[in-house]
């Protein structure tokens, strides 16, 4: 939008969104790509196609840590704003909340938890009843992801390659001048004045590996999470479950907790995984909390992208108090037979942190070009989804990138193709 010439490297595919699950087996769970097993035994999913894990993901926007974020020298108070404005983030609309989601809170708050409706990134107005919930990618476009801002990048002039792994930076000197890429069984090298590393908290530490720079990669967080179950007689899950409906957060014990509803194939690799296969045909009998914690920084990764970091006691005491509140909160919600399932992780971060590895622009220390953008450069442990404070640090980056775009052409271009004129020449 600004006049620069851009081209995005995407190493997953890309193309109209199926909601399937074999697209979503191949985009996030494939082993060794997607799915990832830390030597701990944790199974750790990532998306691999454009739009990352927000094609996958839940879609609940929890807050910025600007707190955190300002002793670092960034804030980014003008760009959340600036997110709130544009995308579809608020708490679900009334009709949108269903009975097993209320059940949960309702039982929640008698027992005296502050559970409340989380944040959705959600374009409600396309929601109908009977809407059956992007789990494996949403082809109505009624859950946001980033994607949508991919496919608008491309609309203006970017360029998406798909299928293109990027292996390492190119350098010379402290000049980042380009990236070396696969593509099918080629290589390729492209060079460009700017590099901007987003492949995650795993893939830009590993590209970073490639460059000699093992520092990268090492002790990080992972976001570890369990959720209880329980069986009710009297609710029964809908096709219109929409998940993380509301929560709680306990930010002093780092705990956070929602409602979670899966789909019924997910929920009999759950049960499989703690050998409960009597309750393999009950999904719809089950109420589910999901209680997610804040993970002490430990662990590295290898040159391939292995995790190798375990639980530490203090991990493992958070998930099992966190388990006693949602055992409790079941048991008041009328459930029986509760049980626990095994241990999972998501939103792999700090493992190039602002702060030691990148400077407050984001940018690479000892190189003047070469810039990181994800969930690896987030500080310290944080235990929440990172959507929206990605978004943030995207979105200031960014202008930092375009200080010398012609933001007049830009604007020009862009009045242009509202009113159906030709665009100005630029001089």
């Amino acid at each position: 939008m600004r006049g620069k010439k851009v081209l995005m490297l995407e190493w997953g595919p890309g193309g109209p969104v199926r909601g399937t699950l074999f697209r979503y087996i191949m985009e996030q769970c494939f082993p060794g790509k997607g799915m990832l097993i830390t030597n701990g035994f944790l199974g750790m999913v990532r998306g691999i196609t454009t739009g990352g894990s927000s094609l996958f993901y839940y879609g609940t926007c929890f807050p910025v840590p600007h707190a955190m974020l300002k002793k670092y020298g960034i804030d980014v108070t003008a760009e959340e704003a600036e997110a709130r404005r544009e995308l579809p983030i608020g708490p679900l609309k009334k009709e949108m909340v269903t009975p097993m989601a209320s059940r949960i809170m309702q039982s929640a708050r008698s027992l005296g938890h502050d559970w409340k409706q989380l944040d959705k990134f959600m374009y409600q107005d396309r929601w109908r009843p009977g809407y059956k919930f992007g789990y494996y990618g949403d082809p109505h476009g009624v859950k946001w992801s980033a994607r949508m801002y991919a496919e608008e990048a491309v609309r203006n002039g970017a360029v998406l390659l798909n299928g293109a792994r990027v292996t390492k930076v190119l350098t010379e000197g402290t000049r980042a001048t380009g990236v070396e890429f696969r593509m099918g069984r080629k290589r390729y090298a492209v060079h460009a004045p700017q590099v901007i590393l987003a492949a995650g908290g795993i893939g830009s530490p590993v590209i970073l590996r490639a460059m000699g720079i093992k520092e990268a990669g090492c002790n990080f967080f992972y976001d570890p999470l369990i959720t209880v179950c329980g069986k009710v007689k009297d609710v029964r899950k809908r096709r219109d479950e929409i998940p993380m409906t509301a929560g709680c957060h306990f930010p002093e014990d780092g705990i956070v907790m929602t409602d979670m509803p899966i789909p019924t194939v997910l929920d009999k690799v759950f049960t499989l995984q703690v050998l409960r296969f009597f309750r393999l045909f009950e999904t719809r009998k089950t109420l589910r909390i999901m209680i997610k914690v804040r993970d002490d920084l430990a662990g590295r990764l290898t040159d391939g992208g292995g995790v190798r970091k375990s639980l530490t006691k203090a991990d493992k005491a958070k998930l099992m108090k966190g388990c006693a509140i949602a055992r409790e909160i079941l048991e008041k919600a009328g459930a029986k037979g509760i049980y626990r399932t095994w241990y999972l992780a998501a939103h792999p971060g700090g493992t190039v942190k602002l702060g030691e590895m990148v400077d407050s622009s984001l940018r690479l220390r000892g190189f003047e070009n070469l810039y990181v953008c994800d969930c690896s450069v987030i500080p310290e442990p944080w235990g929440l989804p990172p959507a929206l404070t990605l978004i943030c640090l995207a979105k200031r980056l960014a202008k930092h990138l375009a200080g010398g775009a012609n933001t007049a052409h830009a604007r020009a271009k862009k009045d242009a193709r509202r009113s159906g004129k030709k665009a100005p020449a630029r001089v």
